[in-house]
């Protein structure tokens, strides 16, 4: 009873403060209109910031998730929160491009990276049973899917009340509200003070996971999934905008997603227990593409916003769990940060490019179309590359028991 308390404590200050570092990051594409206004810089400009934020956010996850492994989850953590608060708060003082990629693209990235995935999930699966990793993954996930389900109106709501500046303020005190989860998320945390019979380190285990192919193809999926998530989350408020909507719509489109997401998660991290991972991560890409042909085709309303947010939502950042619980079948969890770090890696150098190229897209050609139209191709690339996965542990000297 007292292991079964101390698993649900644990998942849960995972997924709370998932909750606030992706709250925080999945709400700044509602900044950028606002921010353009106050500054002139140009959406292409305030693009760039964010695309570099994107891939920032996951050049840290492996760096993130390798001291988490070494030195153990609640330092990293720690410091996330604080440099999160930094970028948000210096952000308003920032009227150049280059002042927006340092307080953006670098210090508020890094921070919400040093708090996401690789080293939340990590942390959790080692402490809990294999049985209960996937399901937990996916409760860890849905947390930060309500954050984006409240950050997004709260974000909008302060911008209305304080501007954008005075938002990013309260974003800032926010994530420092945040720093008290860490502790029941780390006590009891044990390190392996040296390393066990047959584990030759993380550098030893990274290079020989890049010699897998079923990690490579996972790789190449996951990096369509960044260049959708981004592109989205950074340019639909344009997209509504040109559709002569409101910016609430885009705002609560935003929120939709993130709470149909939780059921995303949750139903992911239920499906890797009893189906192949690889077949549930390409069904997902496949419905994405489905999902944007009949969005295109669908005439541009408030209410076709709402049910698109839904499509989107349940696969949002769903797609998390069964790649982590893959990772984790081919490689075991003593490295999982490290290695499913390298993945979202890969995620968000797709980030980096669906953020810019959108920005890039709407200056020379006025709308979003052909990144439309790029964004259901990868989906649906993703869909194959992802069934040629061999799904069984590798077989390897170095192997560490899950």
């Amino acid at each position: 009873m007292q292991d079964d308390r101390r698993a649900t404590l644990v998942i849960a200050a995972a997924a709370a403060i998932l909750m606030v570092t992706m709250g925080v990051r999945q709400s700044m594409g509602l900044f950028v209109s606002p921010l353009n206004t106050t500054t002139g810089l140009g959406i292409a400009t305030i693009s760039l910031a964010l695309a570099v934020g994107q891939f920032t956010w996951g050049a840290i996850q492996p760096l993130a998730g390798a001291m988490a492994d070494r030195h153990g989850p609640g330092p990293v953590l720690m410091a996330g929160l604080v440099v999160l608060a930094i970028g948000s708060a210096l952000t308003p003082f920032m009227g150049s491009g280059l002042g927006l990629i340092v307080s953006l693209g670098v210090l508020s990235a890094i921070g919400s990276g040093a708090g996401s995935f690789s080293v939340l999930i990590g942390a959790a699966s080692q402490q809990l049973p294999a049985e209960r990793r996937g399901r937990a993954s996916g409760i860890i996930n849905a947390g930060g899917s309500f954050g984006q389900f409240v950050f997004a109106p709260l974000s909008q709501k302060l911008i209305q009340v304080f501007g954008w500046t005075g938002a990013m303020g309260w974003l800032a005190a926010i994530s420092l509200l945040a720093l008290p989860l860490v502790r029941p998320l780390t006590k009891g945390h044990a390190k392996p003070a040296h390393p066990a019979a047959g584990d030759h380190g993380v550098w030893h285990a990274v290079r020989g996971s890049f010699r897998d192919r079923s990690y490579i193809l996972l790789h190449l999926g996951f990096f369509t999934c960044g260049f959708h998530i981004a592109f989205l989350v950074t340019h639909l408020p344009g997209e509504v905008n040109l559709c002569g909507l409101p910016p609430t719509v885009a705002s609560w489109s935003l929120a939709i997603i993130g709470l149909s997401n939780i059921a995303g998660s949750l139903i992911a991290g239920s499906a890797v227990s009893r189906y192949r991972s690889k077949s549930v991560l390409a069904l997902m890409y496949g419905s994405r593409a489905l999902l944007i042909g009949l969005y295109l085709l669908a005439p541009k309303t408030a209410l076709t916003f709402y049910v698109f947010a839904v499509g989107l939502g349940i696969t949002w950042l769903a797609t998390v769990p069964p790649t982590a619980t893959l990772v984790g079948k081919l490689f075991g969890v003593r490295y999982l940060g490290t290695l499913f770090g390298l993945t979202l890696l890969s995620h968000q150098i797709g980030g980096f490019l669906g953020a810019w190229l959108g920005g890039i897209a709407f200056t020379q050609l006025g709308d979003f179309r052909w990144m439309w139209y790029a964004d259901m191709a990868l989906a649906a690339a993703a869909a194959i590359v992802n069934l040629p996965i061999r799904e069984a542990p590798v077989a390897r000297a170095a192997a560490v028991p899950a």
